[in-house]
């Protein structure tokens, strides 16, 4: 080998081991720059942000850098994940609502699978299901019966199309084969609401939401759409006991980065985050929301998002109304 052919051999193995060492070196000065930003795609208040809020504080401290959470509600907050660069100061804490956003919208400027990429879920949230306090309906089969009696005269609230809640309910509807109106509002908070005031008729909210409206007498409860009851409100009956056979419904809300995020950038904050949500103090805030802690790995959660997209898309290919 001539000392040409030896120097340029040299200065190649050179670039490659520097290129080589370029993404552990990303994650071991991570975050150091800018502001971390967890975008919610929903208001402030909603299970989303609340969750969002208590991992952001968490992860401050253990990261000595700030981590802020940012409401963008809708599909906007989505979006600008979506197209924001792919350097780890900008993730999104969602719902399970994310893997419906094709169905509902076919116009999007984002593909809900391979625009993000994953790196895990926090928590899964039990949803209750909700009346008005003077509702006719006393249980899940007197509520199918009023809308096979009343077809498209009675409605179902939700923060949104892209939501855990908004899946919950078009679910139930798919399952009971009744016709339901759905009105979207800006937020949870508002849909609550409007069922406490009477002006829809239906919907599905985050346990710890659920036990604190029926002891006030402001709704009423139906039941669970978990497999199982909860301990929670363990005299509540699953949808699937009292009405649908082999119904559950269980949401899950987690993490994602822009596709391209460097992986050792999304292994870092997967096993951050796991490694807090095991905290005692976060599990005490979970539990005050009703939500359980829950982690997997960022490629297990890939395939979780892929496959509820795909699943959700076969049921409603016609859209969800």
């Amino acid at each position: 080998m001539t000392s040409k052919w030896r120097n340029l051999r040299g200065v190649v193995l050179l670039a490659a081991g520097l290129l080589g060492g370029a993404a552990p070196a990303a994650a071991q000065s991570y975050p150091s720059q800018q502001p971390v930003r967890i975008i919610v795609p929903f208001s402030a208040g909603s299970a989303t942000d609340i969750l969002a809020r208590i991992v952001a504080e968490k992860l401050t401290e253990k990261w000595k850098h700030n981590v802020v959470v940012e409401n963008r509600p809708g599909l906007p907050g989505t979006t600008a994940v979506a197209k924001s660069a792919p350097d780890g100061y900008t993730l999104m804490l969602t719902s399970n609502g994310h893997t419906i956003a094709g169905v509902v919208n076919k116009s999007l400027t984002f593909d809900p699978v391979k625009d993000f990429a994953a790196v895990t879920p926090v928590a899964s949230v039990p949803v209750v299901m909700i009346v008005p306090p003077d509702s006719p309906a006393k249980s899940v089969k007197d509520f199918i019966a009023l809308a096979k009696a009343n077809p498209g005269k009675l409605n179902f609230a939700s923060p949104g199309p892209a939501s855990a809640t908004f899946i919950a309910a078009a679910m139930f509807k798919d399952a009971a084969q009744i016709d339901l109106v759905h009105v979207p509002y800006k937020g949870a908070p508002e849909a609550v609401t409007s069922v406490v005031r009477g002006d829809t008729q239906l919907y599905f909210t985050p346990i710890n939401v659920g036990v604190e409206l029926v002891q006030a007498g402001k709704v009423r409860a139906l039941a669970v759409a978990t497999a199982t009851r909860n301990p929670t409100m363990k005299d509540l009956p699953t949808i699937g006991e009292d009405a649908l056979p082999g119904f559950k419904y269980d949401s899950w809300f987690g993490l994602l980065a822009p596709a391209g995020t460097p992986r050792d950038i999304v292994s870092k904050v997967h096993g951050d985050v796991a490694e807090i949500i095991k905290t005692d103090d976060i599990k005490a805030k979970f539990a005050a929301q009703g939500v359980e802690a829950m982690s997997m790995t960022p490629e297990a959660f890939d395939k979780t998002i892929a496959d509820d997209t795909a699943k959700l898309a076969s049921m409603y290919k016609d859209g969800i109304k």
